[in-house]
């Protein structure tokens, strides 16, 4: 699969086009795009892109917008015209989205009505003129009533004349391991990183997910997404995956369970993606108290299995520098083995070491996964330390996760080295990736870097030193974060500054980073003798109990 690989673009469209069979259908108001229209649309944009634009290939395009089907003619414009993709968090505030920016490169920025005013404010702060951001700022359609100064932007619309391109952009050999996505993770430090994903690694993951995903291939196969597009695993194994496969898709603009049941019986959905949160809604809507693992997974198959439909949930693991899959397991695995996140994908290499990061881990014995292969990053953009950090010289990537290997080659998650805060729904709604083959389940986590959260906490006038934490929500199925601080005065109303830290926090983060566990002020943050935070201590103090904090209700 090497030098043969062209461009992501020219992969998904290489499939015979059936022009006239539905790709994208946008569940509420049931608009479609056949195959056909998505292939003309994003050549059209692919030519405006070049031409009005004055684009050329390596630049960088942003998208900011909820899930819609003008995704993917964006999407798959951008890939045909050359330019690298950076996708965007719409749950971002100005500060955040300005970051992204910046760190990309990105120059035009296709964005959502509802956002343009967060847009402005991330470019003015950027000291970027009034014209210059008239001219980077595109609409994209929606339903919301615009004022004058928004109506002055170019509208998505204008670039999809009656020219298009007559070829896309051909990344053959060595320019295969170009990048084509820019998407942004969060590290262990610091702001998150643009992680680097080549056309040579996404088509590779397109390619082996085809064999090991069959229930996307069939005739009769039905997909239904809400999971954010602008998320890694949005965009390859939900806007690629499917279309190269051939399978249609109903989109929805997020989760909410009413409608994704009524999608189900409407469309006829035969498979779709969610993450654990979404579990505990199927299992029992309203949301209350249900276990998680194996319980909560038969919970959800025997709900179903009343009603007449046989669901699979089946479990998969990736990340978002693998581009993102790594294993899945078979449909056959359900239920004999819930729990595990499946095999390695063909192609893929991996190895468990031992906390020493030199010994490999015995049988049975946990270690940290470290994967080979094409789907890895090419690096974190911008920063050459932390792909030092990541990659080893003989490219194996340290993925920060702790599994056991059964013999059979499958593969179980435990826990994580990195210090991270998984957070699996946000922006008020549960997203999940299970494969639902109705039918399967594959884990998904949205990434939050503790040490980011601390560096806001410390700009705030009344905090002298901070440390956060992930705090188990059985409810919710999810980590939320909780943060203890060290006010500048010893005499302080405790109960007032955890709420002021509460409310101003909102104001500063996107929502999937608010401080949902609580704030904590303490006299002092445990460290070690070089200073650093002693995040276990404070895990242990919340289990024991022994703190007191203000619980937020967000």
């Amino acid at each position: 699969m090497g030098v043969s690989i062209k461009s992501v673009g020219i992969m998904v469209f290489s499939k015979n086009l059936d022009a006239h069979r539905p790709a994208y259908i946008d569940a509420k108001t049931t608009q479609t795009l056949t195959r056909g229209d998505v292939y003309t649309q994003s050549l059209r944009l692919a030519w405006s892109l070049r031409n009005t634009l004055k684009q050329k290939p390596g630049m960088t395009m942003a998208i900011f917008s909820p899930n819609s089907i003008t995704w993917p003619i964006l999407l798959l414009g951008g890939i045909a015209a050359g330019l690298r993709i950076t996708t965007i968090n719409t749950s971002y505030t100005p500060n955040e989205l300005r970051h992204q920016l910046e760190d990309s490169g990105a120059f035009h920025i296709f964005t959502h009505p509802t956002l343009v005013e967060i847009v402005v404010a991330a470019l003015k702060s950027m000291k970027v003129s009034d014209i210059e951001i008239q001219n980077r700022v595109i609409l994209l359609p929606g339903l919301i009533q615009l004022s004058n100064s928004e109506n002055k932007h170019l509208h998505f619309n204008n670039l999809l004349g009656p020219n298009q391109l007559e070829t896309e952009e051909s990344f053959n050999g060595s320019a295969s391991d170009d990048t084509v996505f820019l998407c942004y993770s969060s590290g262990t430090t610091g702001k998150s990183k643009g992680v680097e994903l080549t056309h040579h690694g996404v088509v590779s993951v397109l390619c082996l997910a085809r064999f090991r995903f069959g229930y996307i291939n069939s005739t009769d196969a039905m997909l239904l997404s809400f999971l954010p597009f602008f998320h890694v695993y949005g965009l390859v194994k939900l806007l690629l995956s499917p279309f190269f496969a051939g399978c249609p898709q109903v989109i929805m603009s997020g989760f909410l369970p009413e409608d994704f049941c009524a999608c189900i019986e409407r469309y006829k959905i035969t498979v779709s993606l969610i993450v654990p949160p979404v579990l505990v809604v199927l299992a029992n809507h309203p949301v209350s108290a249900a276990p998680i693992g194996k319980d909560l997974i038969m919970a959800v198959h025997r709900r179903w299995e009343k009603r007449g439909t046989d669901v699979k949930i089946i479990q998969g693991w990736g990340l978002t520098e693998t581009s993102p899959t790594c294993t899945a397991q078979k449909l056959e695995d359900f239920p004999a083995k819930i729990g595990s996140v499946g095999g390695l994908l063909a192609g893929l290499e991996a190895q468990l070491v031992k906390d020493n990061g030199i010994d490999d881990a015995d049988e049975g014995e946990p270690g940290e996964i470290w994967i080979k292969g094409p789907n890895v990053m090419k690096g974190y953009l911008n920063n050459p330390d932390a792909t030092r950090n990541a990659i080893t010289p003989d490219g194996w990537l340290k993925t920060g996760d702790i599994a056991v290997v059964d013999k059979d080659g499958d593969f179980t998650i435990l826990d994580r080295k990195k210090e991270l805060i998984k957070y699996k729904g946000f922006q008020g709604d549960c997203e999940l990736e299970i494969y639902c083959v109705f039918i399967p389940f594959i884990q998904h986590l949205i990434q939050v870097a503790p040490a980011e959260l601390e560096d806001i906490l410390l700009s705030h006038p009344k905090i002298v030193d901070a440390g956060v934490i992930g705090v188990w929500s059985e409810n919710e199925a999810t980590e939320f974060p909780r943060a203890y601080v060290v006010p500048v005065l010893t005499c302080v109303d405790r109960e007032t500054l955890s709420k002021e830290i509460q409310i101003w926090f909102q104001s500063q983060v996107a929502r999937h980073k608010y401080l949902r566990g609580g704030v904590v002020v303490i006299d002092a943050i445990p460290k070690s003798a070089s200073g650093k935070i002693l995040r276990k201590t404070l895990r242990e103090l919340y289990k024991a109990g022994a703190d007191i904090s203000s619980k937020a209700n967000l």
